[in-house]
Order: C-alpha cells, then sequence, then structure tokens
C-alpha cells in the first residue's frame, strides 16, 4: 500500500473518531489534572495492541517501530482551560468552570487517528513514529514535566518533530510559515515596598500606590521608545494590586507583567529595561526594600526551521492542493511544545488548521469583523467545526508524517 492509500482509511475512522472528540470535549480537565483524559488515551492506544509510557505524570507517549528509517515525533496537548463553556453545544463541558477552550481535544484525537492510520497500515511505510501526548502546555509546564521525566531517555531520539494547532480560520485550510509563527512569553510578579502610613499622614510614608503607577506609565516607553522599529514586542501590565481601604496607605504593591517576543536578543533587552526602570523608581521614591521580580508561566519561541517547513509544506500543498493552504503570520500567542524538539537538538515544523464554517468566515471577511464576530482560542464560544476539521487535522498529521516515512 502507498501513503496514499493508506489515507483513503481516513473516511472510514471518521465515526470513530467524532464520537472520541465529543468524549474528550464534555470531560475537559485542567494542567496537569489530565488523568481521565491520559487513561483514555492509554486505553485507544492499547486497542491498538500498541505499548504506551506514562511520562510526565498525565503525559502518553507510544512508539511505532517498523523497521528501517526516519524517526518522526508528533506532539499534541490536552489539557483544558479554566473557562465555563457558552457554546450551548450538545456536547458541552460537563466539568463546571472548565472547557476545552483552545482545541486541544481536537488535536489529541487527529494525532490517535494518525497513530491507527500508521499502526494498520504498516507496509506504507517505513521508520518510527513517536506519538507524545502533552499534559500543561496551557501553563508552560507540561513539556518540561515530561523533560524532567526523562523523555529524552526514554524514546528513540527523533529526527524530526511535529505539532499543529487550531485556530479561527476557514475550515479546511492550513496555514505553514518558516522562523518564528508563536512568540516567547514571559509573565513576572513585581512586588515594590513603601512605608505604611494613616492615609491622613501621608508625609510619613514612602506611598507603594504612586510608585506602582509610577512604574505603569514608565513601562509603556519600553516598546515606544527602546524597543528598534519594526522589532515586534509586547509589554502589558495586566493587573496592580495594593491596599485594602481609603484611609490606609499600605506598605507594598504588587504589578502583574506579561511580555512577548520574536526574538531572543529582543527578550532579554526588555526583561533588562522591566528590571531597570522598576528599580530607578523604586529609587526615587525612596522604597525601604529592593523589589522582587518573579517569573513563571514562561513559553519558549517557536520557530520552524525552515527545511522542515519546507518538506511540511510541499507535502500538505501535495494532498491538499494549493488553495487550502496559506502563509501563516505570526500569531502572538505562545506555546511550549519547542522545549520538546530543543530537547534533542532536532527541527520542527509546526502548522496551524482552520476550524471556522466556510460560510461563516467569508462572511465575516467580506463585513470586516472576523477579529469580533469570530470567537478566538480560549474564548467560551470557542468551538471548532468538527467537519471538516477533525478530518483536515488527521490527514495533516499523517501526511506530515509520511514526508518523512512513507515507502518511496
Amino acid at each position: 500500500m502507498t501513503g496514499a492509500g493508506l489515507l483513503d482509511a481516513v473516511a472510514g475512522q471518521l465515526e470513530w473518531q467524532r464520537g472520541l472528540y465529543r468524549h474528550f470535549h464534555r470531560h475537559p480537565e485542567l494542567s496537569l489534572a489530565e488523568h481521565g483524559t491520559a487513561e483514555r488515551i492509554e486505553a485507544e492506544l492499547t486497542g491498538l495492541g500498541l505499548d504506551v509510557q506514562r511520562i510526565g505524570g498525565t503525559g502518553v507517549v507510544t512508539v511505532l517501530e517498523n523497521g528501517a528509517g526516519p524517526t518522526v515525533l508528533a506532539r499534541a496537548d490536552i489539557d483544558a482551560l479554566p473557562v465555563t463553556e457558552a457554546t450551548a453545544l450538545e456536547y458541552a463541558s460537563t466539568v463546571e468552570g472548565v472547557m476545552h477552550a483552545c482545541g486541544h481535544d481536537l488535536h489529541l484525537v487527529a494525532l490517535l487517528g494518525a497513530v491507527r492510520l500508521l499502526a494498520g497500515h504498516r507496509d506504507a511505510w517505513s521508520g518510527t513514529y513517536i506519538a507524545v501526548f502533552q499534559p500543561a502546555e496551557e501553563n508552560a509546564a507540561g513539556a518540561q514535566a515530561m523533560l524532567d521525566d526523562g523523555l529524552v531517555d526514554r524514546i528513540p531520539r527523533p529526527d524530526v518533530a511535529l505539532a499543529q494547532h487550531v485556530m479561527p480560520a476557514e475550515a479546511g485550510t492550513i496555514g505553514t510559515a518558516a522562523g518564528p509563527v508563536l512568540s516567547a512569553g514571559d509573565s513576572l510578579r513585581i512586588t515594590v515596598y513603601g512605608r505604611g502610613a494613616h492615609g491622613s499622614m501621608p508625609h510619613t510614608a514612602v506611598d507603594p500606590v504612586v510608585l506602582a503607577a509610577s512604574i505603569v506609565l514608565r513601562l509603556q516607553t519600553i516598546v515606544s521608545r527602546e524597543t528598534e522599529p519594526g522589532q515586534f514586542a509586547v509589554v502589558t501590565v495586566g493587573a496592580s494590586n495594593a491596599g485594602s481601604k481609603s484611609n490606609i496607605i499600605p506598605d507594598r504593591a504588587e504589578l502583574l507583567v506579561n511580555l512577548r517576543t520574536y526574538d531572543t536578543t529582543v527578550r532579554e533587552s526588555i526583561i533588562a529595561s522591566i528590571e531597570r526602570i522598576v528599580r530607578g523608581e523604586c529609587a526615587a521614591a525612596g522604597s525601604p526594600q529592593d523589589p522582587v521580580f518573579e517569573y513563571y508561566d514562561q513559553f519558549p519561541l517557536t520557530g520552524n526551521d525552515e527545511t522542515t517547513n519546507d518538506t511540511v509544506t510541499r507535502a500538505l500543498r501535495g494532498h491538499f492542493g494549493d488553495g487550502a493552504l496559506f502563509e501563516a503570520t505570526p500569531a502572538t500567542a505562545s506555546e511550549d511544545f519547542s522545549r520538546l524538539p530543543d530537547a534533542f537538538g532536532i527541527p520542527y515544523a509546526y502548522w496551524f488548521v482552520g476550524s471556522v464554517p466556510s460560510e461563516t468566515y467569508r462572511a465575516a471577511v467580506a463585513a470586516g469583523t472576523v477579529s469580533s464576530a469570530i470567537p478566538a482560542n480560549h474564548s467560551p464560544f470557542f468551538a471548532p467545526a468538527i467537519d471538516p476539521t477533525l478530518e483536515i487535522a488527521t490527514r495533516a498529521q499523517t501526511v506530515a508524517a509520511l514526508a518523512y516515512l512513507a515507502v518511496r
């Protein structure tokens, strides 16, 4: 059988995949708590006669060895978000306050579909296929948890890594690009200190509320005045918290800051600028204690290797046709997939799969309302169209693998 013959089998397993997708969507689980999800993934894989490993707590890995040839790692994330679903779908979340609002349920079912195709048609390919079902992408902990649990030493060394993500683009389309496709992301908690006092006696205090306000204003100059025009950077102060009563000057304030970059040098420069500005404003205010910087939810850059992206793009174009592919623009969202290939020192490709019904998407484009009318990832209304998105994602995952593994 050829790779094309293998792909003919997709239609015959779609009903199984649709039912599985609805199951996972109804039963979402938060990062590092994906116990039921992992158990169901294991059951599906062992039902195919495959061996599985638990790596990283709720991470699941299976290795399909099928003779000589390249080794391909394919990854899907499996965690949900603390979002209350508002889609009114028949298969909406049954877990209060938790929802698959980013499409990870579709990712994992597409990867299960690719595994089933490859396991059932071994005459069409040769090499090794590693399917990684990764937990905790949403808080940037899952890839590292798998690495900390010995992933590198517990599976064959891959030659290339692959991943995909559903996005609010037209269903039936696939976006690829070389270079950065997702930004690096860093969150930090900054605590600055003052000297508390009665609100009627401000001369006896060092007011951390005023200090925090000065910092917020000055941080806005990092992008506008310190970053070279044309370089991408975002600095956001998402929260400023201090005090509890109108007539009490508190002794400290807390800022929650987020930054996004596409370039490591720019990232390091911005972090240095944030710390310099905060320390400078604290000194100017007479703060009695040095500020504290706590970094968390740190996501690496996702930047596609040019050769790998070209190989995958050619394979996808050959299967889906020119009209289905588009040049993806870098997104400002972030994710932790790249930690896995980086740990092995191997190239990777990451692409986007559209999930909005064509009629809906094209109407929004015509009206100029795409950003307002179409729910984006993490929205309580986010709902990928099962058809054709699930089939397209399954085919894309399989086609990309066959670009390396197909028997020629």
